[in-house]
């Protein structure tokens, strides 16, 4: 047995090897790609600045050329009121402006075709950084695999078949979380990074132009985009893990969590605890919150609820969790096919959660009639080994 575990040790750790040289250089390309979109998306703002601008010229050229063609008629005409010397100006008048119409419709249309291609090559670029985002994240997720320890996934092998089954469930879980993340820190702080340094650009040439107050404003409108950028970056360290569960523990990390659920959504929420409140442990706790978090915004999504209730029962042996809302309800032997139609792990997902601890579950729910989840989770049970080392 050990011979076997060594050679597959071997091919672990090539297969690392390969995967992380190849990490890198898809790293190294994405950069590579975002820098390009950045010149781009510049190059992009010069063109249609001057395209609108040659537009408006060309505009005022078709205009005059009119008025100066109709100038040349009436001199040609009247050969008593205008000498030769007022037709052949009348003439040369004409022929600059037909010129400079011919000029400028041709840089128009260059400008328009070059506004295509850069339109074409940025919406490329972005969805080459996209793909090359979702290589890596997957990537990052088979490292993490193939990273642990070998005796652990020798054991994993050699287990039944349900627990195989819940461990492919956990890195799905981890990757979709992971894609979720990217896509937030793209279509969030990425963009508005992105946006700022545009933004420090113009106002750079602002202060060349000694236009102060114009520069002013501009960094005004900068601290308000920061400030947003920083509201966004919270945002997304808590929702990966609150902070204060480590420092104050699950209950009071619960209700804040409602209060600030009550401030954003306006619906109103009730958070009551009884028994003699205690310290769990790490895994347990953060597992609990996720359970609130997946509840709580289920009811605010599909259940279209106005109220929500949380009940925290510390016993003995086991913490008891009841989830209650006032939404549309559904039918619960429909609960598989409703997860699955929503596209998220929603009520199947907490349901696995539950299972992971060890403990029991039971949700009660009809049409027009709200929902309550009951859960149960033992103390004294120890988390799965799963669930501790995907960081739950």
């Amino acid at each position: 047995m050990d011979y076997h575990v060594d050679q597959i040790d071997r091919v672990i750790q090539n297969a690392i090897s390969v995967m992380e040289d190849s990490k890198v250089q898809v790293f190294e390309i994405c950069e590579a790609a975002r820098r390009e979109l950045h010149s781009l998306t510049f190059e992009l703002e010069t063109v249609l600045r001057e395209t609108s601008e040659t537009i408006d010229k060309v505009d005022a050229l078709e205009r005059d050329y009119r008025l100066a063609r109709i100038r040349l008629t009436e001199v040609s005409r009247d050969f008593v009121r205008y000498s030769e010397k007022d037709i052949k100006s009348a003439y040369e008048k004409a022929t600059q402006f037909q010129l400079d119409l011919m000029v400028y419709r041709e840089k128009e249309g260059y400008l328009k075709t070059r506004r295509d291609e850069l339109q074409k090559r940025v919406k490329s670029v972005e969805t080459s950084i996209e793909r090359a985002d979702t290589i890596n994240l997957q990537m990052s997720v088979v490292l993490d695999y193939l990273s642990g320890d070998l005796t652990q996934v020798t054991r994993i092998l050699e287990s039944a078949k349900n627990r195989q089954m819940i461990g492919l469930k956990i890195i799905l879980a981890q990757e979709d979380e992971r894609k979720r993340i990217a896509r937030e820190i793209h279509d969030g702080p990425a963009q508005s990074l992105a946006n700022l340094v545009l933004r420090t650009e113009i106002a750079e040439r602002l202060l060349d132009m000694k236009d102060l107050e114009v520069v002013r404003n501009e960094l005004v409108d900068l601290k308000s985009q920061i400030r947003i950028g920083l509201e966004e970056i919270r945002k997304i360290i808590f929702n990966l893990r609150p902070m204060a569960l480590d420092d104050l523990g699950l209950v009071p990390t619960l209700r804040k969590f409602v209060q600030d659920f009550e401030e954003k959504t306006r619906v109103r929420t009730v958070f009551e605890t009884t028994g003699k409140e205690k310290r769990l442990p790490s895994a347990m706790e953060a597992a609990m919150f996720r359970l609130v978090q997946e509840g709580f915004n289920n009811a605010l999504k599909h259940a279209q609820s106005t109220y929500v209730s949380l009940d925290l029962s510390f016993k003995e042996t086991t913490v008891q969790m009841h989830i209650e809302d006032n939404g549309v309800g559904f039918v619960v032997d429909s609960i598989e096919s409703r997860a699955k139609s929503h596209s998220h792990f929603g009520l199947i997902g907490m349901k696995e959660r539950v299972e992971l601890l060890q403990g029991k579950w039971e949700i009660q729910s009809k049409p027009g009639h709200g929902t309550k989840i009951i859960i149960d989770v033992p103390i004294k049970a120890e988390p799965g080994k799963e669930l501790i080392a995907h960081g739950e």
